[in-house]
């Protein structure tokens, strides 16, 4: 399951993991102009932890999703 909400600077994305015997904690999703933040709390320590991607990264990430193993460049057209 997940949500979608558009906030003022960004839309935000929560993961919900279903049950399981080894549920992990939602995933907050933030999309920003400039770059993408993936946050979860740390259930040892309550700690929201945070990763932030660049722009290039998301691109790189959602084209290694439907590739097989290996090593890949994309090149950007120029505009």
């Amino acid at each position: 399951m997940f949500t979608i909400e558009h906030d003022f600077d960004a839309t935000v994305i929560t993961l919900v993991d279903g049950p399981a015997e080894h549920r992990q904690e939602d995933v907050v999703i933030n999309t920003f102009e400039d770059c993408v933040t993936l946050e979860q709390v740390d259930p040892r320590t309550d700690i929201v932890r945070t990763i932030t991607l660049s722009l290039t990264q998301v691109r790189d990430l959602a084209a290694a999703l439907d590739l097989p193993e290996g090593a890949y460049q994309i090149n950007s057209a120029p505009r």
